[in-house]
């Protein structure tokens, strides 16, 4: 199948969708530019800090994007092209963006808060902690599985890296030392803007020919490290990231490495239409696998929870509600960084499904007798360097795999100091109760909900997790994403249905969301039990509890929401 044909008709269904499905959705939430948003009303120069669009655009897509949109379709590749692609398109249009968007919204009109908050005003107190809850569990797994990539990513020497051979090994340790040096460039740049007050116009243009630097120079420099190391340091560097103010290395960082997003984007359609006139940008994948994976897996509901981030994401209502909200500078931005983040997030989930179909049978997913690339990052980066390649040479293909591999792990760390953030912001709103700061607290609550505690609680548990192999923890991962996703549509659902504004677009898709996911914990929990009653390791019990656990939660808070729907219909219906 032509990689070109399948681009461009994601790309026009993708931006019919903004244009008039999210322009819709607007209008009937009732988004007004004349509203002082969170940023202004409650600055504090810490957390809520009005950010220009583009600047916030960039941090909101790269904190949502980490790896997920690339590790998702890779992996559901094995049920064929056609789904994945179906379920990108359509899914991120009426599923996914309408969710960030609307977790977004709410968050703006609960002066920041989180989907807790949301809940709280229209479920109560009870649901907003049942919420946190559950919204920290998935936290850790977030930071279990982003640590494990971006340790894979950087690994070059000692067990578990991505691949073993010796030219992998090195494009790895070059790929590391590019991301140190893009931190250092995403710190000066902040400095430059926030306190010397820089125009953003001329230092976007020296930022990104750092960034251009740091790429050559990377080629050149190499930082050999084992995967342990490469967690520790991930732990150290998020607990330090997380704490300090967004202005010195969030914003500045986030919105720096969306313009390599943005140019890897550009590269890999560059690629993919220079590879249609050499025959390279072919997808090799078959378009229907049929109803089951060669794993046994059905395709409801491990389709729709294994593509996860490029078609529907629950970490984007924690990011929409964590940090955006508190930055957003006019409600009118709404629209354009909620739901236009995720469209774009989709098309890169097309892109990632092209990758890994160009370089299908060099694959693991592709089940050849022999793979070169295993890990998503690789297959990624190797799919679309193999089309670049194709038509400007051999020589370019270490340069654009690094290029790539560089972007990945970017986008990760990014996904991983935004989680770990979103965990410190969960915990206080947990231990404080109504009316309290953290300086009335006292004892336990107090110590607990102390930034740096509470931080360093998260990254003990979500990096510790890290050392495990990425597959125990993607398939957990995966489905608690998405049912996230669907308990934060509850959410949304709800309060918008207090305040008497159109909330019938949320019925189905987050009825569907609920349905795949418990389906999908279920199953984890049933086959984990069998591998457990044959004698297994430690990994299945951590799948088989953490899925118990999450299962509860999200039914407890389903019957909430329901039955405060249930109650909302019949008060307007009278």
């Amino acid at each position: 199948m032509s990689a070109l044909l399948i681009l461009l008709v994601a790309i026009v269904l993708l931006a019919l969708g903004y244009v008039f499905y999210g322009s819709w959705l607007a209008k009937q939430w009732g988004v007004d530019p004349n509203r002082e948003t969170p940023a202004h009303t409650s600055y504090d120069g810490m957390d809520y800090v009005p950010a220009n669009p583009a600047v916030l655009m960039g941090h909101h897509f790269s904190s949502i994007a980490g790896a997920g949109p690339i590790n998702g379709p890779i992996q559901a590749a094995v049920f064929g092209w056609v789904p994945v692609f179906l379920w990108c398109v359509f899914g991120g249009i009426f599923f996914g963006a309408m969710h960030d968007f609307g977790a977004l919204f709410a968050s703006i009109r609960h002066n920041g808060g989180s989907i807790g908050e949301i809940m709280k005003d229209s479920m109560g107190v009870k649901a907003q902690r049942l919420f946190i809850i559950f919204a920290l569990a998935v936290l850790i797994l977030v930071i279990a599985s982003f640590t494990a990539v971006v340790a894979g990513t950087f690994a070059s020497s000692g067990p578990f890296i991505s691949t073993g051979d010796a030219a992998s090994n090195a494009a790895n340790a070059s790929t590391a030392m590019t991301s140190m040096l893009f931190i250092v460039i995403a710190i000066i740049f902040g400095f430059f803007v926030y306190r010397k007050n820089a125009k953003i116009g001329p230092a976007t243009v020296l930022g990104i020919i750092g960034i251009i630097a740091i790429v050559v120079l990377g080629q050149y420099l190499n930082l050999n490290a084992s995967r342990t190391f490469w967690v520790l340091f991930i732990a150290v560097y998020v607990t330090v990231a997380s704490l300090l103010p967004v202005w010195i290395l969030l914003q500045p960082r986030d919105y720096l490495s969306s313009f390599l997003l943005y140019g890897m984007m550009i590269l890999a359609v560059v690629a993919i239409i220079g590879g249609s006139f050499t025959g390279a940008a072919v997808v090799e994948v078959p378009a229907f696998t049929g109803l089951v994976n060669a794993s046994g897996q059905p395709i409801f509901p491990f389709l729709f929870i294994t593509v996860a981030c490029g078609a529907c994401s629950g970490f984007h209502s924690l990011i929409s509600s964590g940090t955006s909200s508190k930055q957003i500078n006019n409600e009118k931005d709404a629209q354009v960084i909620g739901y236009g983040s995720m469209i774009v997030e989709s098309a890169l989930g097309v892109i990632s499904l092209i990758a890994v179909g160009v370089v299908w049978s060099q694959t693991n997913v592709g089940g050849g007798d022999k793979f070169l690339l295993s890990a998503p990052p690789t297959i990624f980066a190797g799919g679309i360097a193999t089309m670049f390649a194709s038509f400007a040479g051999e020589k370019s293909y270490a340069l654009i795999y690094n290029l790539f591999t560089l972007a990945v792990s970017v986008f990760a760390l990014t996904s991983l100091d935004s989680a770990t953030r979103l965990c410190r912001y969960l915990f206080a709103e947990l231990l404080t109760p109504e009316g309290k700061t953290h300086e009335d607290l006292t004892g336990a609550a107090k110590f607990f909900s102390t930034p740096i505690v509470s931080t360093l609680i998260m990254v003990i548990i979500g990096c510790g997790m890290g050392f495990m192999g990425l597959s125990q923890i993607w398939s957990v991962f995966g489905a608690a994403n998405q049912l996230l996703a669907g308990v934060a549509m509850l959410a949304v659902c709800t309060w918008l249905g207090k305040i008497g504004r159109n909330n019938k677009m949320f019925f189905f898709p987050m009825i569907f969301m609920l349905c795949a996911t418990i389906t999908a914990l279920c199953w984890t929990i049933v086959t984990g039990f069998g591998k457990i009653a044959a004698g297994t390791d430690w990994g299945t019990y951590f799948q088989v509890i953490w899925s118990i656990a999450l299962v509860v939660l999200a039914v407890v808070l389903a019957v909430m929401s329901f039955k405060t729907l249930s109650a909302q219909a019949k008060a307007k219906k009278a």
